[in-house]
Order: structure tokens, then C-alpha cells, then sequence
């Protein structure tokens, strides 16, 4: 379960550092939003998968960097809730759930958070390569970045401010 707090912790951290950058980035790429938006939207409608309710936003909504803020929040707090109150056989439970497509599923917790915190990876690193061609500088959101809390190496030195944790 350390692992899994691992995890949550730097989606947490990676969310915040994504929703910086896009705050002060220069004519942002409104696809960076959108994707960003969706990673938030995924967390909240596995949270609510979780919890056994149905999900108050969608997986892929329509949010302003206002929105994307609050949600942030929420899931973040929501993931912290669910980690410091589950047993370790809890995080073995089986969730059963329908997905976008209609078809339904069994997955256990700890799969499922697996499955968030990677699936934030993978498009927090879209929003970064299409705000660089757009002209911006993503925030580093690597892992390693998190853990040393100090950026990784990129392209051009000082592209972007000392660390930010």
C-alpha cells in the first residue's frame, strides 16, 4: 500500500504543477485544457466507481482552469480519504462498474487506482508536448522530479524556474 500512496502522492503533486503551468503559460493550446480536464474527470468518475455512486461529472467535461482547480481539490482530497481509511483487504475488493461503452467490469481498488495514476502520466505528458509546440514551457512532472523535489534535466537549461514543490 506505501507504494500506492507513492502514487497518489505525485498525482497530486503532478495535477498541481499542470494546472500552474497552464495558469502562467503564454496562449496555451486549448487541447492542453481539454486533456487536463479529462485526467481530472477519470479521477473523479473512478473515485465515484470506488464509492459505489454515480459520478457528478463527466470523463471528459467541459471545464475552465477555475473548474479544473476545484476538481483537482476534490479528487485529491477524495484519494487521501480513501487511502488513509482502507485496510489492506479492502484495496482487494472487487468494484463492479459499466464503462463509456456500456459494458460492465469487476476490478479491484487497488488496480483501479493503479490504473488513475498512470492514466494521469500518460496524458499529463500530452498536455506537455502539445503546450511545448504551442510555444509554452511545461512544468516537469516526472516522478523523479517529485521524489528529489527538484526538476529533471531538460532541453534548454532555465526554461522554467527553480523548483516549485
Amino acid at each position: 500500500m506505501q507504494h500506492l500512496q507513492k502514487l497518489v502522492d505525485h498525482l497530486v503533486w503532478a495535477d498541481a504543477r499542470v494546472l500552474e503551468g497552464l495558469r502562467t503559460s503564454p496562449g496555451s493550446d486549448p487541447r492542453t485544457i481539454e486533456l487536463y480536464a479529462h485526467v481530472l474527470g477519470a479521477e473523479h468518475v473512478w473515485l465515484a466507481r470506488i464509492a459505489g455512486k454515480q459520478p457528478s461529472v463527466a470523463v471528459w467535461p467541459m471545464l475552465t482552469l477555475d473548474g479544473c482547480a476545484r476538481l483537482a481539490a476534490e479528487n485529491a482530497a477524495a484519494l487521501r480519504r480513501l487511502l488513509a481509511e482502507a485496510k489492506p483487504d479492502a484495496m482487494a475488493r472487487a468494484v463492479t462498474y459499466t464503462n463509456s461503452a456500456g459494458r460492465t467490469y469487476d476490478s479491484k481498488v487497488d488496480d483501479i487506482l493503479l490504473h488513475v495514476a498512470l492514466h494521469g502520466v500518460y496524458h499529463r505528458g500530452q498536455v506537455a508536448l502539445i503546450a511545448r509546440m504551442a510555444g509554452g514551457i511545461p512544468y516537469p512532472t516526472d516522478y523523479i522530479a517529485f521524489v528529489r523535489g527538484d526538476p529533471a534535466a531538460t532541453r534548454v537549461s532555465g526554461e522554467r524556474p527553480a523548483f516549485r514543490g
